[in-house]
C-alpha cells in the first residue's frame, strides 16, 4: 500500500505568478485535421505518417497540463490534480501575490533491444496550472499530499469566512 507523502507549499513573494496563456487542448487537434484535409487533395496518401506523427507530437503538446478538480466545502477549498507516472520530487507548489501556482515535470525513458531491432524513446513534458486564490483562504496554512499519482491540495478558509450566513428578516414598511 502507497503512503501518502507530504508536499512544501512555498510562499514566494518576489517571483510573481503569471497565468500564461488560455488551455486549449483541441485547437492543434483542430488546426492539424483542417490540415489534413486541405493536404488530401494535394497528395495526400503520399505522405500520411508524416502527416499523422505531426498531429500525434502536436496534440501531445496540447494536452500537458492536467485537468483537475476543484471542490468547497464549509471549511477548505480543494484541489484535486492526476498526475500518473510523477513523483512528489518532481511536483512543485507556490502561492505568491494572491495566487497558487503548481508545476511538475515528466521524463521517460524506454528502450528494447533484440537481436532484429533496438527501440530507444525518450518523452519529456512540463505543465504549469495557476489559480487566483479567493480572500477567504488563509494561505498560511495550506496544504499539499500526493499518494498513488493524485495531487491534493487544501486550501483552508479563514474563520471569518467560515461563520455561517447570518439570515435577515424581511419586515413590512
Amino acid at each position: 500500500m502507497a503512503t501518502e507523502t507530504k508536499l512544501p507549499v512555498t510562499k514566494s513573494p518576489t517571483a510573481p505568478a503569471v497565468a500564461g496563456e488560455t488551455w486549449r487542448p483541441f485547437q492543434a487537434l483542430r488546426n492539424e485535421i483542417d490540415q489534413i484535409f486541405d493536404d488530401f487533395g494535394n497528395g495526400f496518401w503520399n505522405r500520411p505518417f508524416r502527416s499523422l506523427a505531426r498531429l500525434e507530437r502536436d496534440f501531445s503538446k496540447s494536452i500537458s497540463a492536467p485537468a483537475v478538480d476543484v471542490a468547497e466545502s464549509d471549511k477548505a477549498y480543494e484541489i484535486t490534480a492526476e498526475l500518473p507516472g510523477l513523483d512528489e520530487k518532481n511536483i512543485d507548489i507556490k502561492v505568491a501575490n494572491g495566487g497558487l501556482t503548481i508545476k511538475g515535470e515528466k521524463r521517460e525513458e524506454t528502450e528494447e533491444k533484440n537481436k532484429d531491432y533496438y527501440v530507444s524513446e525518450r518523452r519529456y513534458g512540463t505543465f504549469e496550472r495557476y489559480f487566483t486564490l479567493p480572500e477567504s483562504v488563509n494561505a498560511d496554512k495550506i496544504e499539499a499530499t500526493f499518494k498513488n499519482g493524485v495531487l491534493k491540495v487544501v486550501l483552508p478558509k479563514t474563520e471569518e469566512a467560515q461563520k455561517p450566513a447570518k439570515t435577515i428578516n424581511v419586515k413590512a414598511a
